[in-house]
Parts: structure tokens; sequence; C-alpha cells
């Protein structure tokens, strides 16, 4: 939800700011681009074992595996966070069944080349991918936050630029610490994925 009546005047002139560099709409969602276009997708690994993160080798190649596959089927790659059980992505696409498509065929070759890896032909690795269609740039930005966020909810690290399988230091750097901490006040995650995204996992 849209904070506004709740900011004092510093914290109104900041995100306002923020919103002029970013050529957002000062006080409201932009509607100029159809809400059907960006999407928050996240899959888990099946009974969230973490199956990712069975080495950091396996976590590097699978978070370029996946960069590599999902950018033949979109117009841009927001943010992502891959951790040892899970993933999620924002991404604009005007065809998210290509994009789904596209997560099918990594799921695919990553299930054959484990399970080879470990000896366990067979095994299930993936449970479903579940998109979710970005209502507003506020919830945009929410979600940019709780992408990043995601390995500090579940514990992993303290701090977003300590785990290295996500876009956190990309959006570091294009935007700035202070615009990062502007955003993250402006649009918090509040309870964001509580119910289908447990810390515990």
């Amino acid at each position: 939800m849209y904070n506004w009546r709740r900011m004092v005047e510093s914290q109104r002139a900041d995100i306002l700011s923020l919103r002029k560099q970013t050529c957002l709409p000062w006080h409201s969602p932009r509607h100029c681009e159809s809400e059907k276009t960006r999407y928050h997708i996240t899959s888990a690994c099946f009974e969230h074992k973490p199956i990712i993160g069975y080495s950091p080798e396996r976590m590097a190649d699978f978070e370029a595996a996946m960069l590599q596959r999902v950018e033949l089927s979109v117009q841009n790659i927001y943010a992502w966070a891959i951790l040892p059980n899970h993933y999620h992505v924002l991404v604009k696409s005007i065809d998210v069944k290509k994009v789904l498509k596209e997560f099918g065929r990594l799921h695919g070759s990553t299930s054959y080349r484990w399970n080879g890896e470990e000896k366990l032909r067979g095994r299930k690795i993936w449970f479903n991918s579940m998109e979710t269609s970005i209502k507003s740039d506020a919830h945009f930005w929410s979600t940019m936050n709780y992408i990043h966020h995601n390995p500090v909810r579940h514990g992993y690290v303290d701090k977003w630029l300590d785990w290295p399988f996500s876009s956190a230091g990309n959006y570091m750097r294009e935007f700035g610490r202070d615009n990062a901490e502007k955003m993250w006040k402006g649009y918090p995650i509040t309870n964001y994925g509580k119910d289908w995204d447990p810390p515990e996992m």
C-alpha cells in the first residue's frame, strides 16, 4: 500500500525526489504500462529440499543458466534471488506462458543433470512455478525489496549484499545505497509472502 499519509515531510521529499529521478509519477502508480506485463515468478524444490544448494558451484551454475534461459523470453529481468531450495525472479514479458515454458525447460535440464550427478535418477526435484502479475508500481517496488531481502529473511546472511546469488549488487550499483534505502522505507515488504514463503523454508 502507498504510505504517503504516514510519512513525515523529509520522507515525502526523499520519495518524491527518487520518483522524479526514476521517471515515475510523483504521487501515484504509473498507468501507461499494462499491468499484465510484469511478473513475480517463483519456484521451489520438491518438499523444499535444498537441492539447488547442493554446492556453491551448483548455485552459481543455476543462476547463470536461469538468467540465460529467461533472457530468451522476457523484455527485462528486474531482480532475482537464488536460494538453496527455491528462487524468485521479477521480469517484464508480454507472453508469460512463453516465460513459464522456458522455466519448464530449465527445470527439465537441471533435474536430469543433478540427478545424474547425485546418482538419483527418477527423483522429483521441482514443484510447479507460480507467477503473480504485478498490480501497480507500489507492488513492483515491494516485490523488488522482497526478492532482494529474501536471503536475509531466511537467515542465510545479515545483509542483502552478502548473498552472492542475487541481483542485489546490480541493484545497489544502479540505484545507489541512498536510493535503495528510500525505496525500502517507501515500499516496505510488511507481510509479503507470509503464507507461501515461510522463513524456516
